[in-house]
C-alpha cells in the first residue's frame, strides 16, 4: 500500500512539473532525499531506517529525566526555558534526518521534492495524507505560515538562515517552492527541509513568541496529555497518527507514554534513577560511573550498564570568554589564562583519568586541525582572507598548554605572567594588576551546576596562584540562561556540539552578526571578517575535500584567537537504563536513540 501511494504521489507531482514545463520551468527529477555532499544513502524505495527495527512491539511507557525546570512549552523562540519534546514528538518537520549520515534528510510531510545542481530554489510536494491532531489537513498554508514565524520570532538561527531564502511561493495545496538564488549557500535547502511545521489556524501569531505552556497541536505521532510546570511533561501517542505506515517512522516511537520527570540538580537527579525512578540516563560525570553503579539495581540486573563507542566528532568544551568584555579583548590575555589549567591533575583528580583533551573545535575526527599541517587549499583560503593564525597552529604543531600534573606547576606560572606582562598585567605581591591604572585582574566565572561549579573552584584556584580573583557564581536555571541570552558574563563553561557536517549553526556560534544578537551562541562575541568567510567557503563547498579544508581552516582561526580554556571530552557514551527496556542491534553513526527502543512484554 506505501509504495503504490508513494508511485501515485509522484506521478501526481510529474504532472505538475509538466504543468510548469509549459510555461518555461525546466522539469527536474523527483527526490525522495538530500544530502549535503554526495547522494542519499538509502534508495528512493528504502523500507525502513537501517538502525530501526520494523517488529518492535508497540506499548507501555518510558519514564525520563531532565535537570532543570521549565516555564515554556515553546523551545524554538528566544524567551523562556523549554524541553525539546514538542518540535520531537508533537510537530514535524517537512523532512526527516537520518542518524546514520553525515547529514541526509528523507522525506515526512514532505515525500518528495525537486532542487536543481546548484540549489537555487527546492519545491517541496507534501504528502496529501498529513493531518494535525484535530483532523485539520496539514497543507502548503502551514508551511508558509510556520517560515514566517520563525523567520520573524525564531532563534537567531532559524532568523538569519531562513533569511537567505529569496521569496516562497505556494504553487497548490500540497506544493510549495523556496526561491534561495543568490544564497550560495547548499546547506539552505535541508534547513528548510528540517523546519517544524505548525498549524495556522491554530497558532496565535500575535503571541508566538511569548512563552506559553498552552500543548500545541501538532502532527506528530504523540499529543501533550499533562503539563505540569516545572515538574513534569507526559506525551501520549496518538492512535489516529497519519504517518505510522511510512518508511521513515517504521520502527520509531514505540513507547504508549512518554513521561519526562524534572528534578532541581545533578544529584536529585542521580538518586531518583538509583531509587527506580526513571528508566534510562545516559551519564556524564566520570566519577559517577567509575563509582556511583554499585547499587541493588545493578548488581540484581535490574538495571543495565553500556559503553558504546561514539564516531562523531567531540566538539568543544571549555572555559569561554566573554571578549565583549574589555578585560578579555587581548587575545594575549586569553592564552595566558589557559596555561593554569592542569588538565593532567583534574582528569586524575577528579574524573578518575577518563576523559581526553579537547584540542580542536571539532576534536576526534577528520576535520580537526589539530597534529595535520594546513593542505595547500587551507593555505589559499587563509591567505585569501587575511586569516589570523599562528604558525605553530597552521603547522599542527599546537596542543593545548599541559601542565605537570602536580597542579601547581611553576614553569606554565612563568608562561602565563610572561604573557600577561607583554599584556601591560603585573604582578603587585600576591595581586595581579593593569600597570597603567593599578586595576586589579578578577572577574566572575558564571556556573550553573554543582559539577561546573568544582571545576570552577579548582581553576579559580589555579588562576589565584599568578594573582587573577576568579569569584565562582553558581546560579539557577533561569538567572542563568536569562544570562547567557543577554551575554551577562565574564566567563562561562560551554560546550558547542560537532557534527560530521557543521554549517549554518557555525554562523550563530562564531558569526560577527551573531555576536549582538540576544540569544545566539556566540558567547565568546567573535567579530572576525575572516571567520564569517571562512563559514560562507565551508557552506559553498561543492566536495567532500574542500569542505574538509575549509572546516581545518575555520578550527585553526578559531584556536588563534584563544576564545576558550580548552577542557576535555568523554570519548564514550555510558548509559544505565532498565533491564526491561531493549533496542535494535544497530547503533546509528550518531549514537543511540531512545525513539528507537522499546519495552519488553512482561
Amino acid at each position: 500500500m506505501g509504495r503504490w501511494l508513494m508511485r501515485n504521489l509522484l506521478l501526481s507531482a510529474a504532472l505538475v512539473l509538466m504543468t510548469y514545463s509549459a510555461v518555461g520551468q525546466e522539469a527536474l527529477p523527483l527526490r525522495h532525499g538530500i544530502a549535503m555532499h554526495g547522494e542519499p544513502a538509502l534508495a528512493p524505495d528504502f523500507e525502513h531506517l537501517p538502525y530501526a527495527s520494523p517488529q518492535a512491539p508497540k506499548g507501555g511507557r518510558i519514564t525520563l529525566a531532565l535537570q532543570g525546570t521549565f516555564d515554556s512549552l515553546n523551545p524554538l523562540i528566544v524567551l523562556g526555558v523549554a524541553p525539546d519534546v514538542v518540535p520531537r514528538y508533537v510537530l514535524q518537520p517537512l523532512m526527516m534526518r537520518s542518524a546514520d549520515e553525515p547529514f541526509t534528510i528523507y522525506g515526512l510531510l514532505a515525500r518528495a521534492i525537486e532542487m536543481p545542481e546548484d540549489r537555487s530554489f527546492i519545491t517541496f510536494h507534501l504528502d496529501p495524507r498529513a493531518r494535525f491532531s484535530d483532523g485539520h489537513p496539514l497543507t502548503t498554508e502551514d508551511v508558509r505560515f510556520s517560515f514566517e514565524m520563525l523567520k520573524k520570532h525564531g532563534k537567531p538561527f532559524h532568523r538569519s538562515s531562513f533569511g537567505q531564502v529569496k521569496a516562497v511561493e505556494i504553487l497548490d495545496p500540497h506544493s510549495i517552492r523556496f526561491d534561495l538564488s543568490g544564497s550560495n549557500d547548499r546547506e539552505l535547502p535541508l534547513l528548510i527541509g528540517m523546519m517544524t511545521v505548525f498549524p495556522a489556524h491554530a497558532t496565535n501569531s500575535d503571541t508566538f513568541d511569548k512563552t506559553s505552556l498552552t500543548p500545541p497541536i501538532g502532527s506528530g505521532p504523540y499529543a501533550l496529555t499533562e503539563v505540569r510546570p516545572g515538574e513534569r511533561v507526559v506525551l501520549t501517542r496518538r492512535k489516529d497518527y497519519w504517518g505510522e505506515d511510512l518508511a521513515i517512522t517504521k520502527g520509531l516511537y514505540n513507547f504508549d507514554e512518554i513521561r519526562y520527570d524534572f528534578y532541581r540538580d545533578a544529584n536529585t537527579l542521580f538518586e531518583a534513577f538509583k531509587a527506580g525512578l526513571y528508566d534510562f540516563r545516559i551519564e556524564g560525570d566520570p566519577g559517577q560511573w567509575a563509582t556511583g553503579y554499585d547499587i541493588p539495581a545493578v548488581r540484581s540486573g535490574r538495571v543495565l550498564r553500556e559503553t558504546i563507542a561514539t564516531r562523531l566528532p567531540k566538539g568543544m568544551n571549555g572555559f569561554v570568554f566573554n571578549t565583549r568584555k574589555p578585560l578579555f579583548t587581548d587575545v594575549r590575555v586569553r592564552e595566558a589564562l589557559s596555561y593554569m589549567f592542569d588538565f593532567d591533575w583534574v582528569n586524575r583528580n577528579l574524573f578518575f583519568g577518563q576523559l581526553t583533551r579537547s584540542n580542536s573545535y571539532f576534536s576526534g575526527s577528520d576535520l580537526a586541525s589539530t597534529g595535520s599541517p594546513a593542505d595547500a587549499h587551507e593555505r589559499i583560503l587563509l591567505a585569501e582572507l587575511q586569516a589570523p593564525v599562528r604558525e605553530d597552529i597552521l603547522e599542527g604543531r599546537w596542543e593545548p598548554p599541559a601542565g605537570d600534573g602536580s597542579g601547581r606547576d611553576r614553569d606554565m606560572a612563568r608562561k602565563a605572567l610572561a604573557l600577561l606582562g607583554d599584556a601591560g598585567w603585573v604582578l603587585d605581591g600576591d595581586v595581579l594588576r593593569k600597570k597603567a591604572t593599578g586595576e586589579a585582574f578578577t572577574f566572575e566565572l558564571l556556573v550553573n551546576s554543582r559539577q561546573q561549579e568544582r571545576l570552577a573552584l579548582n581553576f579559580s584556584q589555579s588562576l589565584s596562584r599568578i594573582g587573577v580573583q576568579a569569584r565562582v557564581r553558581l546560579v539557577d536555571d533561569v538567572q542563568y540562561w536569562r544570562r547567557l541570552a543577554r551575554f551577562d558574563f565574564e566567563m562561562v563553561q560551554w560546550l558547542w556540539p560537532a557534527s560530521l557536517s557543521p554549517g549554518n549553526e557555525q554562523r550563530n556560534r562564531w558569526g560577527s552578526a551573531a555576536a549582538q544578537r540576544s540569544g545566539s551562541h556566540n558567547h565568546a562575541g567573535v567579530k572576525s571578517p575572516a571567520i564569517d568567510r571562512l563559514i560562507d567557503a565551508l557552506l559553498e563547498a561543492k566536495s567532500r575535500e574542500d569542505f574538509v579544508s575549509a572546516v581545518r581552516a575555520l578550527d585553526r582561526t578559531l584556536l588563534s584567537g584563544f576564545y576558550v580554556v580548552p577542557l576535555f571530552y568523554l570519548k564514550d557514551q555510558w548509559l544505565a537504563y532498565s533491564s526491561d527496556l531493549a533496542k535494535p542491534g544497530i547503533v546509528p553513526l550518531m549514537g543511540t536513540n531512545i525513539d528507537t527502543w522499546w519495552r519488553r512484554a512482561p
